[in-house]
């Protein structure tokens, strides 16, 4: 394996310390718990701003950061662990590679994509072992999990990012030291755990990684490497990243690597790249997933999946520089409108025809943007009714369950893991859990204040949850992921859970053979009828998506008797209005309020 050139390398004659610093004179080590200056290392630089110790010997845990010139210590950018948060010195941590028995771990390959089931969780407010206030989510805990989480039907856990974050709470999105987990959430041996744990149960490990910016406290890059920026280009977060210099692609291509090689991350969700701007002859995202799929090699499942409002689907395909999926917000923002009725902000680009655009998202992809995508197989989407910005980015962070009817969310979850799109769920979703998830943070004072006044200014309102505050994070919580569940308004957690375990097993056993050959899909109806959508090879899908009965498309009547298909489960929810898998009774015309039948053609 060709080393990283950012972080410690260790050598048979010790370790060596590296800094990319091109924008000051002098660098030299502090190493020790003291850091003491009087004894600091020197180093020395080459021609293209690296600076880099002698072979020095440090065991594992050894604390050091940088002294420059100006007097100021920092962290290393590609620290693997942190002693006091982003502002202290950072941590020696031993690679998996010189760690004994290593090569005794258990062989795991990755699960394919088809049989994807994702699920999202914040380790902070989802990781928790009890739900008693005060407690704070980690590794550990969220390992304690797990084997409800795999006997449910979910194959996937998906983490929001643990890049360490200033303070005690955090989204992850500020994250400045991407090398680094939180150490809010545990160690880095608590994270090797976790992830052995989960593929032990059968669960594969993704992880939310940001490309686009470093967070406004405790990136310290701008003293020594101004290089990292590009002041022409403008982002919500300041300075746009300078993806031109080869030392700064480097960086967060040896950041993707070191996820999926060192801990073992079977996928990677890349956040907003619509907001990388990379002028370059091979853009960033070609050559970080081409390099990751050269390393990782064909013997292994490695997804990589992006976040893109750009609707590029140039990026998804198989060629090796090409993604598996991207998250495809326009299934989200018409089944929201549906649900809801909401029309501010983005949803008044679907207000107009709300089950027109679901229908033709579901179908094929893209709706109101970006590239066209109608060649594309469904399962190059990732589908979802919620997320942590769908959810968090509200004023006050409702869930679904709380804007919306129940029945219409049955139906609603139904059409979700019964398409042949990639499902993702918030955590907590599959137990009806209805606690806000709000926006919450950790920063000093005056950064916080701003981030209330933005918050302020966003949503025209005064009275809203404090981001800083404790309990705001506190109150973010869906208590715990598995044990005994509480009782929900209206329907118990136990129902819900049952509710998704039967549609994911279905999912399992009829929809995921099909979808290595499933071809992008053709939908009829809608308006006064009813709709049909069929994809190849043989799934159809029959929506009600509408409070009142109202009779299949004409055209499309028959088309499933046509098919010759056949019901894929009985139906055990008639009594609820909601038709998986079986027709209505003999001769009907209407289906009924918010209902779903699916089928597949005979074998």
């Amino acid at each position: 394996m060709i080393p990283y050139d950012f972080g410690p390398l260790w050598t048979e004659e010790g370790v060596i310390f590296r800094l990319w610093a091109p924008g000051t004179d002098s660098v030299r080590l502090l190493l020790g718990p003291d850091q003491d200056r009087t004894r600091a290392f020197p180093m020395t630089s080459d021609a293209e701003g690296w600076w880099r110790s002698l072979p020095l010997p440090a065991e594992e845990g050894t604390d050091y950061s940088f002294l420059l010139h100006d007097g100021t210590a920092v962290p290393d950018p590609a620290s693997r662990r942190q002693r006091r948060d982003v502002h202290g010195p950072s941590v020696l941590v031993k690679p998996r590679s010189h760690r004994d028995g290593a090569a005794a771990e258990e062989e795991w390959t990755g699960r394919p994509w088809e049989e994807t089931v994702l699920y999202e969780v914040h380790v902070g407010a989802g990781g928790e072992q009890s739900s008693r206030v005060g407690s704070y989510g980690t590794f550990s805990g969220l390992a304690t999990h797990l084997p409800a989480l795999a006997e449910s039907g979910i194959t996937a856990l998906e983490l929001m990012p643990i890049a360490d974050f200033p303070g005690a709470r955090n989204w992850g999105y500020d994250g400045v030291l991407p090398f680094a987990p939180d150490g809010a959430y545990g160690t880095p041996d608590d994270l090797h755990e976790l992830i052995r744990l989960a593929h032990r149960n059968g669960l594969s490990m993704w992880l939310d990684v940001v490309y686009n910016h470093f967070g406004p406290e405790g990136n310290y890059l701008h003293l020594y490497a101004p290089q990292f920026f590009n002041k022409d280009v403008n982002t919500p977060w300041g300075a746009g990243i300078d993806f031109t210099r080869p030392q700064v692609r480097r960086f967060f291509v040896e950041n993707a690597l070191y996820w999926i090689e060192e801990y073992g991350f079977d996928g990677l969700r890349l956040d907003a790249v619509h907001a990388i701007h990379d002028p370059s002859e091979v853009h960033i995202l070609s050559e970080l997933a081409e390099t990751v799929r050269r390393r990782v090699g064909p013997g292994r499942h490695v997804h990589l999946v992006l976040e893109n409002d750009g609707n590029e689907a140039a990026f998804l395909g198989s060629r090796p520089d090409q993604y598996t999926a991207q998250w495809n917000d326009d299934i989200h923002h018409a089944w929201h409108v549906l649900l809801t009725g909401e029309s501010h902000g983005y949803y008044h680009e679907y207000a107009r025809n709300p089950e027109a655009a679901l229908l033709q998202a579901l179908a094929t992809g893209y709706v109101r943007r970006g590239e066209t995508s109608t060649h594309l197989s469904p399962t190059r989407f990732v589908a979802f009714l919620q997320n942590h910005d769908q959810i968090g980015n509200r004023a006050f962070g409702e869930r679904l369950i709380s804007l919306t009817d129940r029945d219409a969310l049955r139906a609603a979850v139904a059409s979700l893991l019964l398409a042949p799109q990639i499902p993702l769920l918030f955590m907590g979703e599959i137990r009806g859990a209805e606690t806000p998830f709000q926006f919450f943070c950790d920063f000093g004072k005056d950064l916080a204040e701003a981030v209330r006044a933005g918050r302020r200014r966003e949503f025209g309102l005064e009275d809203l949850p404090d981001p800083i505050a404790e309990e705001t994070f506190l109150m973010s919580r869906p208590g715990t992921l598995s044990g005994p569940p509480a009782e929900m308004t209206g329907t118990s957690a136990a129902e819900w859970r049952s509710w998704y375990e039967e549609l994911l097993a279905i999912r399992s056993r009829y929809l995921v053979p099909l979808l290595p050959d499933m071809k992008p899909g053709k939908a009829v109806g809608g308006g006064e009828e009813a709709a049909v959508i069929c994809w190849e090879p043989g799934w159809i899908m029959e929506l009600n998506l509408n409070g009142a009965a109202r009779p299949l498309p004409g055209a499309a009547a028959g088309a499933a008797d046509a098919a010759g298909a056949a019901p894929v489960a009985p139906a055990p929810h008639r009594d609820r209005e909601l038709l998986l898998g079986t027709p209505g009774p003999e001769g009907a015309a209407l289906m009924p309020p918010w209902s779903i039948r699916v089928y597949r053609r005979r074998p």
